[in-house]
């Protein structure tokens, strides 16, 4: 198998305080900003999460990205720094395997979002994390020890207190050697079983046709994502779920999508089937005006039948933290309450929840808009606080 048709076999959040230098490392990494094809296809999901793929090759033992004996195909998903990340970054933790904290090492640590991005990468299960400290070349040695101090005391008191933390300068290209040598150590290729049944978590939905273009040779709506298990080939019968909503009886309904896959796209390559790692682009005979604007986004793709079904309420066996994720005053979590509106992120999708009972550790929820998702999965809880919904929790379907 070759590096430059190979999907993906893994996929690395990269995480951090804005202007931490992320974007500049990914570059350094696959060559390219992150994923901006104009070509919507190949886009994948790179409105919400900007996805870059690049090989990793050993030569003379050393690691690079160019050449020698070739590794593994690896795509980093970019999570955006600012202030709206918690959303699209919880639901992107749903597809990666392991994380680069990216740390600057010219600002005092922890900085706000360091924090939060920290906790929420514990909340949501991830294991293999390796914090990058970038920025060594605009400092003394002192400095740089002292930041280092500071990362590993930020550590201690989280799920990561033993992790390896790389000292880079992205901008120079200083130590990326070892920081692809400790990827390779730390963050291996989980185990996949083909067999299982395919799913896929739908973060992006769009038409690809032109203004204008004839009927005859319009295409499907495309699906954008990634799979979180099994195999996915072209031609197969799919289902996309909750899917599309009915009244009836002045209640809303909704049903499941029916329809077929027509091409698959990784990255930039055309491929016959797909497995976890990357983002992948499933194009369908859906009629486009369906999947417009995102309006698939957070849906569950499966093969007929072979889905955990549509929730309308959840029961939740929650967590809440101590604290307030993010917030400037270090504010304690309020215990929940009858009838509080909280957001719910799980696998991609985005609600909101009435909690309508609380017995002892076992919280349901009315669902705004449904969900599918299976017995066991994570949950996050974020409540409104003045402009901004703030992690204060998370919790497993029941």
């Amino acid at each position: 198998m070759t590096d430059d048709k190979a999907q993906p076999e893994i996929s690395i959040g990269l995480v951090g305080h804005v202007d931490h230098g992320k974007t500049t490392l990914t570059q350094h990494l696959s060559g390219k900003w992150t994923d901006t094809h104009s070509e919507e296809l190949k886009r994948g999901i790179t409105i919400r999460l900007g996805y870059a793929n690049f090989s990793v090759f050993e030569k003379d033992g050393k690691f690079n990205t160019k050449e020698g004996k070739f590794k593994r195909k690896i795509s980093l998903v970019d999570a955006p720094g600012h202030e709206t990340l918690m959303a699209t970054m919880l639901s992107g933790a749903a597809i990666i395997d392991g994380a680069l904290l990216m740390v600057a090492a010219n600002e005092i640590c922890p900085q706000p979002q360091t924090v939060e991005h920290l906790k929420a990468l514990e909340i949501i299960g991830i294991k293999n994390l390796i914090v990058v400290q970038n920025k060594i070349d605009v400092i003394d040695e002192k400095q740089a020890l002292k930041n280092h101090k500071e990362i590993k005391d930020l550590l201690k008191s989280s799920a990561f207190k033993n992790v390896p933390i790389i000292p880079i300068s992205a901008q120079h290209n200083v130590n990326i050697d070892i920081l692809l040598e400790a990827i390779e150590k730390h963050i291996k290729t989980p185990k996949r079983d083909p067999k299982k049944d395919p799913s896929m978590f739908v973060a992006r939905s769009f038409d690809i046709n032109k203004p204008g273009q004839e009927i005859s040779k319009l295409n499907g709506g495309v699906l954008g994502g990634a799979i979180a298990q099994g195999k996915f080939k072209i031609g197969d019968e799919i289902e996309i779920l909750p899917g599309y909503m009915k009244e009836e009886k002045n209640q809303q309904v909704w049903y499941p999508l029916k329809t077929k896959i027509t091409a698959i796209m990784s990255g930039s390559d055309k491929v016959k089937e797909a497995t976890p790692g990357g983002s992948i682009a499933l194009q369908t005979e859906l009629d486009p005006t369906i999947v417009k604007s995102d309006t698939l986004a957070g849906s569950l793709v499966s093969l007929p039948d072979k889905h955990p079904g549509i929730l309308n309420t959840l029961n939740l066996e929650v967590t809440l933290l101590e604290r307030v994720v993010g917030a400037k005053d270090k504010l304690v979590v309020d215990p929940l309450k009858m009838s509080e509106p909280l957001m719910l992120n799980v696998n991609a999708a985005t609600t909101v929840g009435m909690i309508s009972s609380m017995k002892k550790k076992i919280v349901s929820f009315q669902l705004k808009l449904p969900i599918c998702a299976e017995v066991g999965a994570r949950v996050t809880l974020s409540r409104r606080i003045g402009q901004r919904w703030r992690l204060i929790g998370f919790g497993i379907i029941n």
